[in-house]
């Protein structure tokens, strides 16, 4: 017997992976990836965590009176 391990990280190549192995009439285990080993953040993904985790600590502190955030119009005028 042979054990073969194949990482899918799209659905739909896993579905068809799936029907591969039926019409050959093997058997087959799918395993879902623990949280704590999935790949890394790329650069932009990276980005776009920090800026999010900013934005809610940000919120936060504006919760709890501890900072002042800014209007609508503000943050418009600063746009323009």
């Amino acid at each position: 017997m042979t054990t073969l391990t194949v990482n899918i990280d799209n659905k739909e190549s896993e579905k068809a992976v799936k029907a591969v192995l039926d019409a050959l009439g093997l058997s087959y285990n799918v395993e879902p990836t623990p949280v704590d080993v999935q790949r890394p953040l790329n650069k932009a993904e990276q980005r776009v965590y920090n800026n999010m985790k900013r934005s809610l600590e940000q919120i936060k502190l504006h919760q709890e009176g501890k900072i002042e955030l800014k209007s609508i119009e503000e943050v418009l005028a600063e746009l323009k």
